[in-house]
């Protein structure tokens, strides 16, 4: 038995060693507070992303819990935190991307992905989605799907019902997993199953358009990672049909790769300098040719309004190096250039880097580039009937005949 005095749980020296211990905790706790406030202070701008704003950031999503209408998931709200921070820069070229949205991006510009190896337009007033082309040897070419055909439904998914990007997320998927399309065929329902499979997307079509006096034509629909390959290949083809010149249609490309352009610049150009860049600290970087694969062709490069970045590299290389002759309508504008950094988990992001600028030092960011024929597109034939270049009646494009005239002019 403990005599009152003695009891250490309520003796003097007991309490005074309790608040000892708590003031020496409270001055450990302090440290760390201390010097996770240096650790912020010096790894993060403070006058962005300090402990006010982490603060903030909590209060709003406390708020979203509890007065939003639907339940928003923490992984969605964080990724919402880090696509608001890429959109501050008021760039559309800018953005972050989730780990399935890179990879899809991905599979994009290598042009190969998985999938049943159509091309799919989606008309505004209809909402239909049309087959524009049946790849050849792909899982919907032995299905029985066919260029013009009608895509109704994929997996139980209509296609009217969703934008274009979404429905066509539908048809693609795992290599050996199948989807099950629904699709019309000259009015005539159909419903087959397809086995997804690796696709590679076509970015290059040639033809000879005029045998007799030895004009060519090549379509280059994007830059992506195969139409190097593709456009070598599609220039041998017309060279060993006799091609004199040629014609290369940029009217619809929308860019791509920069590797992609230069070399096939590479290819066609004589020795200088193809395009350069620079970024915001005045670093240059420069892509050349040289003279050991140079055609000596006449050349003509159709482009219009969607004519953008790695095809207005190509044109206005075209232009400054005086190879060739461009006509049509002022090319889009995009003179800058975007840089891909992935991310630990999986992410990543796309973000504008530097602004380009042709051979002769011309940033045509927001300006374009003004052909040297000013030519206003016309089709005089039936546009409802067109399903692929193939159907394409090139004798009715006004700008392609212009292209044949100035070709036939240089070629005497």
């Amino acid at each position: 038995m403990f005599d009152k005095d003695t009891d250490k749980e309520t003796s003097p020296e007991f309490r005074k060693g309790v608040l000892t211990g708590v003031i020496a905790v409270l001055i450990v706790i302090a440290v760390l507070l201390f010097g996770f406030w240096l650790f912020i202070g010096r790894n993060i701008d403070t006058d962005f992303l300090n402990i006010k704003s982490i603060a903030k950031v909590k209060t709003i999503s406390g708020l979203i819990d509890k007065y939003y209408y639907k339940d928003i998931s923490d992984s969605k709200k964080e990724t919402g935190v880090y696509k608001g921070l890429m959109k501050a820069m008021d760039d559309p070229y800018t953005e972050y991307m989730t780990p399935s949205e890179y990879k899809e991006q991905q599979q994009e510009t290598s042009g190969e992905y998985v999938g049943i190896g159509i091309s799919v337009s989606k008309d505004a007033s209809s909402n239909e989605v049309k087959v524009i082309k049946v790849f050849p040897d792909s899982p919907a070419e032995d299905a029985g799907i066919a260029n013009g055909d009608i895509i109704i439904a994929a997996d139980g998914y209509t296609a009217s019902d969703l934008s274009l990007s979404d429905f066509t997320k539908r048809i693609k998927g795992k290599k050996g997993s199948s989807v099950t399309i629904v699709y019309s065929h000259k009015g005539e329902k159909h419903t087959v199953k397809a086995k997804r499979d690796s696709v590679t997307s076509p970015s290059v079509w040639g033809t000879m358009l005029d045998k007799e006096d030895g004009i060519g034509y090549i379509n280059i629909a994007e830059f992506n990672g195969t139409t190097t390959e593709e456009f070598e290949k599609e220039l041998k083809s017309l060279k060993k049909q006799g091609v004199k010149a040629v014609i290369y249609d940029l009217r619809t490309n929308p860019g791509g790769l920069v590797d992609s352009v230069t070399k096939i610049l590479d290819d066609i150009l004589p020795k200088g300098t193809t395009v350069y860049m620079m970024d915001k600290y005045g670093k240059k970087t420069t892509y050349t040719s040289d003279d050991k694969k140079q055609e000596k062709l006449p050349t003509v490069v159709l482009v219009s309004g969607d004519t953008a970045s790695a095809a207005e590299i190509f044109s206005g290389a075209v232009r400054d190096f005086k190879y060739g002759t461009l006509i049509g309508t002022k090319t889009f504008g995009k003179g800058i250039v975007q840089q891909e950094f992935t991310l630990g988990d999986g992410s990543a992001l796309k973000m504008t880097v530097e602004r380009y600028f042709t051979p002769d030092g011309e940033c045509i960011h927001k300006k374009g580039i003004k052909p040297d024929i000013v030519l206003k597109y016309k089709y005089d034939g039936d546009a409802s009937k067109v399903t692929d270049l193939s159907d394409y009646d090139f004798s009715k494009d006004n700008q392609v005949q212009k292209g044949i005239s100035v070709l036939k002019e240089k070629l005497k």
